[in-house]
């Protein structure tokens, strides 16, 4: 594959990716198919070979990319600082409100892919327990002990996976309302005033 002089035409690495994500989620994996794609992006399909080897050579970009964005979003999200456990949780909880921090359609296609693909269920299986992991040293660094800091990570994060497993939607009112209990439940503590604030105006959201 030449390295550098690559004719407009042909795209890019990017623009070939980032085709191949919306047809993942829209129609799932048996859907990314490099003829479909360069239909899609009204590209010749040879010129797909500049920038992978093969199918699977996207497909496993594919994953590379999810794994980059959601996985990392999410430990990222539990290592950013916090004065308190009450704070750092909802530092987490920008990840189910801001999808450039975690991309919920995508994981839900991920896992939909798993269906049919032990590899991507080994992927699955790693990613999960990765980010449990984060969840559980996020407690542990305020004091939990290691037992209860592990259940309350596993609640946090199955909790969140039923959310995008059963595609539940939510007004962004509703959610709001709902996050001081959630918060409580999950850290047994109650936010205060000020976190919820701060936490309101990342996301735009004016309590009524």
């Amino acid at each position: 594959m030449p390295s550098t002089d690559i004719p407009a035409a042909k795209g890019s690495q990017d623009v070939w990716l980032d085709a191949a994500f919306e047809l993942l989620l829209e129609s799932g994996v048996d859907s990314v198919r490099i003829l479909s794609l360069a239909k899609r992006l009204k590209l010749s399909r040879t010129s797909f070979y500049w920038f992978f080897k093969d199918r699977e050579a996207l497909l496993e970009a594919l994953i590379a990319r999810w794994r980059e964005k959601n996985t990392q979003g999410l430990v990222h999200q539990t290592e950013a600082y916090a004065e308190n456990i009450v704070e750092a949780m909802l530092n987490v909880f920008d990840c189910w409100l801001d999808p450039n921090l975690f991309d919920s359609p995508l994981e839900f296609a991920m896992r939909s892919w798993a269906l049919q693909s032990a590899s991507v269920v080994s992927e699955i299986d790693a990613a999960d327990a990765t980010r449990i992991e984060a969840l559980a040293r996020m407690f542990q660094r305020y004091g939990y002990d290691p037992l209860a800091a592990n259940v309350r990570g596993r609640t946090i994060y199955l909790t969140q996976i039923g959310y995008i497993s059963m595609k539940t939607q939510e007004p962004l009112e509703v959610r709001m309302q709902r996050i001081p209990a959630y918060v409580e439940i999950f850290t047994g503590q109650p936010p205060g005033a000020r976190e919820l604030q701060r936490f309101h105006a990342r996301h735009g959201y004016i309590a009524k």
